[in-house]
């Protein structure tokens, strides 16, 4: 790590912070965002839901344990670039195989340290998340600042393209197979892969263009709706597929971006959150249990409530906001979640979610 090799970040509104350049060296626009985890950082960094921002750690120290290769949740990292108050010089893990400024420098992923990382989580829940540059080779604030005015803006960007598989695959199960899931790959996190198939569910993965009709044409027990990035206004094309999926009486199951697709599916809209919830400490409420989970959340949209028909309810709420967290479709076996059950990294509170969806699907198998 080059100690001595300065670096800049500046906020659309002009705020700016200089510090330490760590990770590759070069320049990186997205929308800055931060995540409050106090772990994680590797499937924080690997997971395709945060391509198109740069992610800002709350927690203080990041990389001292290093990275392996068991623990990334995609092919690659996805983050545009990586904010840190300090980046650990030493890796100490048995599992470590790199450390985190080497992963970083191998992925040409630009980072900042030594910034007052606190300063800027307060201007972003003031201010909301904003565009951004982290520059290691222009220094110049103004004329950063004209570049990351011309840099693209989040609201209405399609971004699930850029992060799918180009050819469907399969992923076994791991026990005896009992379901066959088709999951459309709007970003998916291996970990929701490993859930399902450790449930004996073979899983065929699917761009996220798949028209409904070559879903279909795979005979499915399930259809699952994974995370993503971008804006889930933008995908009006998809939309309409999974709302002929829906007259199917198919079992589906959404989280995140995939929830936000449903909400629409059902006549429902989205809307961009201030500065969005994304860490491993939200608190849920499951509204048909009461029950309170701690969950893992990556996401900058939400459902508007107001927005859903009366075939839809709401069965699980964020305590922090009160956002739609959850929903069910009354009459089809549809439901989603607004967060990550697969918890890749944790906490484990969710995982019952995916018994649900293995009910709903042996459910449709005896109902056959």
């Amino acid at each position: 790590m080059n100690l001595a090799k300065k670096a800049i970040l500046v906020l659309e509104d002009g705020r700016t912070f200089r510090g330490l350049s760590f990770g590759a060296e070069g320049e990186t626009f997205g929308e800055m965002v931060f995540n409050t985890s106090m772990s994680g950082y590797q499937e924080i960094l690997t997971d395709p839901s945060y391509a198109g921002q740069l992610v800002c750690m709350t927690y203080p120290l990041i990389g001292n344990y290093g990275v392996n290769e068991e623990d990334i949740e995609s092919r690659r990292p996805w983050v545009e670039g990586f904010v840190v108050r300090e980046a650990s010089k030493v890796a100490s893990n048995w599992r470590s195989s790199e450390t985190l400024d080497s992963y970083l420098k191998r992925h040409k992923i630009v980072g900042i340290e030594k910034i007052d990382t606190r300063a800027l989580v307060r201007h972003i829940r003031d201010k909301g998340a904003m565009r951004a540059a982290i520059s290691s080779v222009d220094l110049d604030e103004n004329s950063l600042l004209e570049k990351v005015l011309a840099s693209p803006e989040m609201n209405n960007r399609e971004l699930a393209s850029a992060v799918t598989v180009a050819e469907s695959f399969d992923y076994p199960a791991t026990s005896e197979e009992k379901y066959h899931v088709v999951a459309y790959d709007f970003g998916v996190k291996t970990n929701s892969l490993r859930e399902f198939a450790k449930f004996g569910c073979k899983i065929t993965v699917v761009p996220a263009e798949t028209s409904a009709s070559e879903v279909l044409a795979l005979k499915p027990d399930g259809i699952f709706l994974s995370n993503g990035p971008g804006d889930p206004a933008s995908m009006k094309q998809t939309v309409e597929e999974i709302k002929k999926l829906t007259t199917e009486n198919v079992p589906m199951f959404g989280i995140c971006l995939g929830h936000q697709i449903l909400g629409q599916v059902f006549g429902g809209e989205t809307y961009k959150l201030k500065f969005g919830h994304r860490g491993g400490n939200q608190p849920i409420m499951d509204l048909t249990t009461r029950k309170v989970e701690i969950t893992s959340h990556n996401h900058g949209f939400a459902v508007d409530a107001e927005s859903l028909p009366a075939d839809v309810e709401v069965t699980h709420v964020n305590l922090n906001d009160h956002t739609v967290a959850g929903l069910r479709h009354k009459t089809l076996p549809v439901f989603s979640v607004q967060y990550h059950p697969e918890s890749a990294p944790g906490p484990h509170d969710s995982e019952y979610l995916f018994t649900r969806f293995i009910e709903l699907m042996e459910a449709k198998k005896e109902g056959n």
